[in-house]
């Protein structure tokens, strides 16, 4: 009944609209003769002339219409489109009406050439101002009765402030009052009515002067440091900030004042991002057998989402959680159902397991992302991390070369270098298992090397994100403790972009710029949640738990680094070592994991990794 009802109205107000239209038209055909005789009296033959040839011009005005389709849209929403859409209508009803006046119908060659120029202008005029009007009296009503409305601020004048700015004024949910910009030729403008009164350090007092109750963010565009410069002042008004989504999201045209979210700490903390080749990517990856280890964590999991959209052949997750690996079919099923999806519930350090798995399914690449490491964890618990960091990645690696994979990913850690814990050193000991392999067999080896993750599993984002839901404090070991951040999406990607550019043997490392305090971290995680830090919510200072350092390091000084193709991805040139004496070493560590000998553990460990100082 209410599908009928509904379109029952469609029907009448769309019949409103064409019944409109069809009376403006012989409107605008008896102006354009009044026009044309100079405002005045119409002679008498001429308006004879106009009467008579009336319904004609309807007839073939209306079919301009139906050409077009100017009935499929909606007159409270009219936009330059809409115009558009009436100007093709009129100029096609136009080009109808001169073939049949002057080509078709003899007894209409009277009709002054003027005429039908004057009627396609008029008619325009008429159509488009009617159309305008009723958007215009639309939009006040709304604002008058919005008592609701947020009076809002915008940052950045730009087409993606415009695009907000435009949407917000067709609701009464919010109420742009100014914009602010940071570029002095936009000073002084108006987008749509609504000046650009200042620039970003003016916003505490704009926004005190004008009673702004919302701040929002619109240029998506902008560096992770510029938005932290911004954020800061912004945090003086103490008014909620959201922004634009991504701007990806942007270029595809998606701006709408649904779509506005709060700032996230990775807009703060994120980077300016990495110029990726993905024509390489897709090409080394499309139609490809892939394998990824770990595959239900945070980088794994990612990673498969990036390679389900450049269509592989088929991938295989291994993962040893059930409920991770459960979930992840879930996902990708559900948003790749063409997906040949292969998994399996086992551990890396399972070599009957992994060997048949790659007998049966030969990948073509493996990401090895499967890892534990919690460092103050691992610090009490160098068995495992060997027997899964170490031993696991040599069973990988090994039956790769059996099974003629071509090429071979290690995910690593900037925790590798100079590592002051069992689990930077185990990863250290897989980084020099992986280059020491390259050249045994085909497959090419290459390790990808980057600091923290934000919001990764385990990492210091999801336990202060915790502390603060419980109402505090936040715990961080050391005032001046810094570390380097990048995205879960940017992690994977360049994972794939190493792979693309990789000769093997490489150790490849993102340009992380300047690393982060933890204690701004917090801070930031603090405001962005809606609380004030030493108030609502206190930061503690503890200390450095086992294994923990200061700060990261990206590479070791011996490493000699060289540019890459891509600005912000650095290599790492290969490393030789003696595969029989790592081989001895690791066998050696294969019997003290099976006696459980953790003094010879911690020793052959310091053996591999002399730079270890634990």
């Amino acid at each position: 009944m209410q599908q009928f009802l509904f379109l029952k109205r469609l029907v009448f107000n769309r019949l409103i609209v064409i019944c409109h239209d069809i009376m403006l038209i012989p409107v605008a055909w008896f102006c354009a003769y009044w026009l044309r005789f100079n405002l005045e009296s119409i002679p008498q033959e001429y308006l004879l002339q106009a009467v008579h040839t009336a319904y004609k011009v309807a007839l073939l005005q209306t079919l301009g219409f139906l050409i077009i389709g100017s009935y499929r849209n909606m007159w409270g929403f009219a936009s330059i489109y809409d115009i558009a859409k009436v100007i093709k209508a009129v100029l096609i009803g136009s080009v109808l009406l001169t073939i049949y006046f002057y080509w078709m119908d003899s007894s209409a060659l009277t009709v002054p050439r003027s005429i039908v120029p004057l009627y396609t202008i008029l008619l325009t005029a008429m159509l488009s101002g009617s159309r305008f009007s009723l958007r215009l009296i639309r939009d006040l009503i709304k604002q008058q009765s919005g008592a609701n409305t947020k009076r809002v601020l915008i940052i950045g004048a730009g087409s993606a402030g415009e695009g907000l700015a435009r949407d917000m004024l067709r609701t009464n949910t919010y109420k742009p009052v100014a914009f602010v910009d940071d570029k002095a030729s936009r000073q002084g403008q108006e987008i749509h009515g609504i000046r650009v009164v200042g620039s970003s350090k003016d916003i505490p007092q704009i926004a005190k002067r004008l009673s702004v109750e919302l701040i929002i963010f619109a240029i998506p565009s902008a560096s992770s440091s510029s938005v932290r410069q911004i954020m800061e002042i912004c945090e003086q008004t103490e008014l909620p900030v959201h922004t634009l989504p991504t701007l990806q999201q942007i270029v595809a045209g998606q701006i709408s004042v649904d779509l506005l979210r709060k700032i996230s700490l990775e807009d703060l903390l994120g980077r300016d991002p990495v110029s990726i080749d993905w024509s390489s990517i897709t090409s080394a990856l499309n139609n490809k057998v892939i394998l990824v280890s770990g595959a239900g964590g945070s980088i794994g999991s990612e990673v498969c989402r990036q390679i389900c959209k450049l269509n592989p052949k088929s991938l295989i997750a291994i993962e040893n959680s059930e409920f991770n690996l459960f979930s992840l079919e879930q996902e990708l099923l559900s948003k790749f159902p063409k997906l040949e999806l292969h998994k399996y519930l086992i551990d890396v350090r399972d070599a009957v397991a992994v060997d048949q798995i790659l007998e049966l399914h030969t990948p073509d690449i493996i990401f090895h992302a499967a890892a534990y490491k919690h460092v103050p964890m691992l610090q009490f618990q160098i068995r495992e991390a060997i027997a899964n960091n170490v031993l696991g990645t040599q069973i990988l690696a090994q039956a790769a070369i059996k099974h003629g994979t071509s090429q071979f990913v290690l995910v690593s850690t900037d925790k590798a270098v100079n590592p002051e814990n069992v689990m930077g050193a185990s990863k250290r000991a897989a980084e020099i298992i992986c280059q020491t392999l390259n050249g045994q067999g085909k497959t090419k080896f290459i390790t990808v090397r980057f600091g923290n993750v934000l919001g990764s599993a385990g990492s210091v984002v999801p336990i202060f994100k915790q502390q603060i839901e419980n109402g505090g404090p936040v715990t961080v070991t050391h005032p001046d403790i810094t570390r380097y951040f990048m995205t879960i999406p940017e992690a994977a990607q360049l994972i794939l972009q190493a792979m693309a550019i990789g000769n093997g043997g490489e150790i490849f490392v993102l340009d992380m710029g300047d690393p982060v305090k933890i204690r701004d971290l917090a801070e930031h995680m603090i405001k962005l949640a809606g609380k004030r830090t030493g108030i609502d919510i206190d930061i503690q200072y503890t200390q450095l738990r086992p294994g923990e350092k200061l700060y990261e390091e990206l590479f070791y000084d011996k490493e000699k680094l060289e540019p890459t193709d891509h600005a912000k991805i650095l290599r790492a040139l290969p490393q030789q070592y003696d595969w029989q004496s790592l081989l001895a070493t690791l066998e050696q560590m294969q019997s003290a994991c099976n006696n459980y000998a953790i003094k010879d553990l911690t020793s052959l460990l310091k053996g591999l990794v002399p730079e270890m100082t634990i």
